[in-house]
C-alpha cells in the first residue's frame, strides 16, 4: 500500500537526519549526463540496474519509479538545472519506515568529463535510520555501478584501458 511521505524542499539534501553522499568521475560531459538523468528518464533501467521502470509523469514534473524487489516511488521533480543539477523528492512509496526522501544529482565539469555527486537524503524512525546506516555500502555500490554503466553508455567509443 502506498503511503504519503512528508514533503521536503531542496534544503533537505543538506539537513536530513540521514544523508549519504557519493561521488564518481565520468568521461561524459555534464550536458550528456544531465540529459540521461533528467530528459531520458525512461532509459534509467538500461544503466541503473536497481531500477526496473522509470517514466515521467505530469508532463515531466514528476516521475514513477519501480525498483527490483517491488519498491515503488511517485516523485516530484524539485530541480532541473541543465548540465548542473537534477533533484526529486518522493511523495508516495510502499517502502516501510520512510518518512521523507530527496535525491539530488550534482554535476560539475572535471577535466574533459564530469564529477557526479549523488545525495540520498532521508528521514524515518530510529530503526529505519539504523537500517540505512547499514545499507550505506550497498547504496554506494549501486551508485558506482550505475554511474559506470551510464558512462559506458554515453561514451561507448572509449577503450577499456582508457579509464
Amino acid at each position: 500500500m502506498a503511503r504519503r511521505l512528508r514533503p521536503v524542499g531542496l534544503d533537505f539534501a543538506e539537513v536530513a537526519p540521514v544523508r549519504h553522499v557519493f561521488t564518481a568521475e565520468v568521461a561524459a560531459a555534464p550536458d550528456a549526463v544531465y540529459r540521461a538523468l533528467a530528459e531520458e528518464v525512461e532509459g534509467w533501467p538500461q544503466w541503473f540496474k536497481a531500477v526496473t521502470l522509470a517514466r515521467p509523469t505530469d508532463g515531466g514534473a514528476g516521475r514513477e519509479i519501480r525498483l527490483a524487489g517491488g519498491v515503488r516511488f511517485r516523485e516530484t521533480v524539485m530541480a532541473k538545472d541543465p548540465g548542473q543539477r537534477y533533484a526529486y523528492r518522493v511523495d508516495e512509496t510502499n517502502a516501510p519506515g520512510m518518512r521523507a526522501l530527496l535525491e539530488e544529482w550534482l554535476l560539475t565539469p572535471s577535466g574533459t568529463g564530469t564529477r557526479v555527486r549523488w545525495t540520498f537524503a532521508t528521514d524515518g524512525p530510529a530503526p529505519f535510520r539504523l537500517a540505512l546506516a547499514a545499507a550505506r555500502p550497498g547504496l554506494g555500490h549501486s551508485f558506482r555501478s550505475a554511474v559506470r554503466a551510464l558512462d559506458a553508455r554515453l561514451t561507448p567509443h572509449r577503450a577499456a584501458g582508457d579509464r
